[in-house]
């Protein structure tokens, strides 16, 4: 009796390991409160709580965002390429990473070798933690051009596409009035059946046909004028799908 033998899927590494969702335990929360909410709970400490999602003290009603620290980001970082390197995009009079005229900075993020820009600030903190909180928003912004965490960044699914949405978005993008005459020129040219030529874009009526056909259906109309042209010519692959070359 023979074994079965199984094939186990090559470890993730690279840039690739940077696309791989993080881990429950990675995952951060982060309070977001309204403007309300923060003035409500300076006015009033007793609207507050001290929340067992994230440690902080804040107003009951708090929306709380899912995110990648900094350290969880570092440490995937590392796993990624031990060799990975950010710096400032540019520098000011003393050698330190120059900020802009909104107190954000600019940095390069390099990984296995490849380099992408990143924009950091820090979110109203002042001192030693606002440069802190600056590098590590700069990382995970950098960090996500690479893929990183973009779950995290986009609730919805980013590749969950139903093909009766793609139907859909065809169906919606039609062709230019001037299109529309030139389409409809070159049928009668060509005594082309429009119904039955819709049908093989799967358009509804004319003024519906898909806009990124429109290039391919007259060089189809062409070819079929050609073959008019020249009646005594191969004319397999040069006609239109589904119909009769027309008489002349």
């Amino acid at each position: 009796m023979n074994a079965v033998t199984e094939t186990k899927a090559a470890p993730v590494s690279g840039l690739a390991l940077l696309r791989v969702p993080f881990p429950a335990n990675a995952i951060s929360k982060l309070p977001k409160p309204t403007r309300k909410q923060t003035d409500d709970v300076k006015a009033n400490f007793k609207l507050g709580i001290r929340c067992n999602l994230c440690g902080a003290w804040h107003h009951k009603d708090v929306v709380h965002l899912d995110y990648v620290g900094h350290a969880a980001l570092t440490d995937r970082l590392l796993d990624c390429d031990p060799e990975w390197n950010w710096e400032p995009v540019a520098v000011d009079e003393r050698g330190q990473p120059a900020l802009d005229q909104t107190g954000g900075m600019w940095i390069k993020l390099t990984v296995c070798g490849v380099t992408r820009l990143g924009y950091g600030d820090a979110d109203g903190k002042q001192g030693g933690n606002a440069v802190k909180e600056r590098i590590g928003d700069a990382l995970r912004n950098a960090a996500m051009r690479f893929g990183a965490a973009l779950d995290l960044w986009h609730k919805g699914d980013l590749h969950a596409i139903e093909a009766q949405d793609v139907e859909d978005d065809v169906k919606s993008q039609t062709i230019t009035p001037d299109q529309f005459i030139k389409l409809r020129d070159k049928m009668e040219e060509a005594e082309a059946d429009e119904k039955q030529f819709l049908s093989f874009y799967k358009a509804p009526s004319l003024q519906q046909f898909p806009a990124n056909s429109f290039t391919d259906a007259m060089a189809r109309l062409d070819k079929k004028l050609s073959a008019k042209a020249a009646p005594n010519a191969d004319l397999d692959g040069d006609t239109i799908p589904q119909y009769e070359d027309a008489k002349a």
